[in-house]
């Protein structure tokens, strides 16, 4: 199945592709690849989950927040491409994750948007090399930012 038959099979619906709170532009193409700047779990226009995981929310919700992450930056591939169809692999992804300093199950809150790729692109052209770090915090205290790097068909 090609990625845009995935997406419908899933039946997920994409929010909207979110807008630059910034000097920077959110896509860029350069040759053979296309980059993503950071996204956060954006839910609709102007609305993001929040939060810190460890303290106000579960490294579950965490997930879901990376999951809706990726959803974001679907979106921003769509946007800009018109179609999923137009990306041949993942890739890189760079998660950043906002969380107490305790907290040490990173990879496992990135999960939410590389198993989102994974299935939107498959296993073997979903799956791209991959870091998942901590930080003391991120802007606007979303619990999870993401950037990543695609490969074009």
């Amino acid at each position: 199945m090609t990625p845009e038959e995935n997406l419908q099979r899933l039946n997920l619906l994409l929010p909207p592709p979110p807008h630059p709170i910034g000097v920077y532009i959110p896509f860029l193409i350069d040759g053979h690849y296309a980059y993503v700047s950071g996204h956060g779990p954006l839910i609709s226009k102007g609305n993001f989950i929040v939060g810190r995981i460890g303290a106000d929310i579960t490294k579950e919700e965490g997930k879901a927040a990376a999951h809706q992450v990726g959803m974001a930056i679907l979106a921003t591939l769509r946007a800009n491409l018109g179609s999923l169809n137009k990306i041949e692999r993942v890739i890189k992804v760079l998660g950043m994750v906002n969380a107490t300093a305790d907290f040490d199950q990173h990879p496992f809150i990135i999960n939410g948007c590389s198993e989102l790729f994974a299935e939107i692109w498959g296993n073997d052209a979903g799956i791209g090399v991959r870091s998942a770090v901590g930080m003391a915090n991120l802007p606007d205290n979303i619990p999870v930012e993401i950037e990543a790097i695609f490969k074009l068909a």
